[in-house]
């Protein structure tokens, strides 16, 4: 039986929908009006595509989660997990903002790589303030290993910078961005579930269906773009939940497509980009003779931006899945 918390929740999360789906019919237009558009590089001609779609999306997610704090503390009058809850608010926004900086300066002329991962580092200060996460970590062969003061000073840190610069490498398709997001943090929060701790599904849940309300504009063929925004937060977010509620091993797993990204592109020295693909007269890809990222190798075996896209969400899909069943 669904008691009156869960209904609290479950209209959190449906606010955050339908929040993000009405801000984004705005920020299109707002977008056109002042010129923040990029050429869809996929596509023959010069077609032009509104973009920080991250944006509406944060927000989007903020307006669910804010929601959800006033009810458990007017409401269910409860404080508890707000201390962290916030810290995790908190963390999403610096790590958005970096993001955001960089598409306000534009692709290719925003931040350098060296600065990106430097700007990221203050994301991790709210949860190493407030000691956030568990110390012992179950590594494989190696089994349980307490880090003590190294894992917020070192591993906190690391996941938080690792995964809000990592979440971006792997992109270019329209609808990859948004859909692998919401895929990872599904089953986070589904885990979270299982494990215990329904708080941080809720931030989870909030987060994704922001991002499906932003898919009905960025699926093929895409009416706005996610922009660094957006890539930045995800990856933040999946890093903080990770944290919070000891799900390193499940983030990890669900983060392989983007450690093969970065071998990828490692072999070329970063300097051949995932969108390299050449549009053909026929609406096919043409993938670069580099192969330096998953996107050019499910272009070469699909031919079309719409089922290579499709192809590495379902092996992210089934990634979920074994992950979920492992804590089932």
């Amino acid at each position: 039986m669904v008691d009156g918390s869960e209904i609290l929740a479950l209209f959190s999360i449906l606010l955050s929908f339908l929040a993000t789906f009405f801000l984004i019919r705005a920020w299109i237009r707002i977008a056109k009006r002042f010129n923040l558009v990029g050429k869809d590089a996929n596509k023959l001609g010069n077609i032009l595509i509104p973009e920080i779609g991250g944006l509406p999306v944060l927000f989007g997610t903020l307006t669910g989660l804010l929601a959800y704090v006033f009810f458990k503390t007017f409401i269910i009058k409860t404080e508890t997990h707000l201390i962290v809850l916030f810290a995790a608010i908190i963390a999403l926004m610096l790590a958005s903002f970096v993001g955001f900086i960089d598409d306000v300066l534009g692709w290719k002329q925003g931040l350098a790589k060296w600065q990106k991962p430097l700007l990221t580092l203050p994301a991790a200060v709210p949860l190493i303030v407030i000691n956030a996460g568990h110390s012992a970590m179950l590594l494989p062969l190696l089994g349980v290993i307490d880090f003590g003061i190294l894992y917020p000073l070192v591993i906190i840190p690391v996941s938080i910078v690792g995964a809000t610069n990592g979440f971006n490498m792997l992109a270019g398709l329209n609808g990859l961005e948004a859909g692998m997001g919401a895929i990872i943090l599904a089953a986070l929060g589904y885990i979270a579930l299982l494990t215990g701790t329904p708080w941080l599904a809720i931030i989870a849940f909030c987060a994704v269906v922001s991002l499906l309300a932003f898919l009905l504009f960025n699926r093929f063929p895409a009416k706005i773009f996610p922009g660094n925004t957006l890539t930045h937060g995800t990856g933040a977010l999946i890093a903080i939940l990770a944290v919070l509620g000891n799900m390193e091993r499940a983030a990890v797993i669900l983060f392989l497509p983007y450690f093969a990204e970065l071998v990828l592109k490692a072999r070329y020295k970063f300097e051949v980009e995932s969108c390299s693909n050449v549009p053909q007269p026929d609406g096919t890809l043409k993938a670069p003779d580099k192969t330096a990222s998953l996107v050019h190798i499910f272009v070469r075996l699909f031919g079309h931006e719409k089922t290579a896209a499709r192809g590495i969400l379902a092996t992210e899909f089934v990634l979920a899945v074994l992950v979920i069943l492992s804590y089932a």
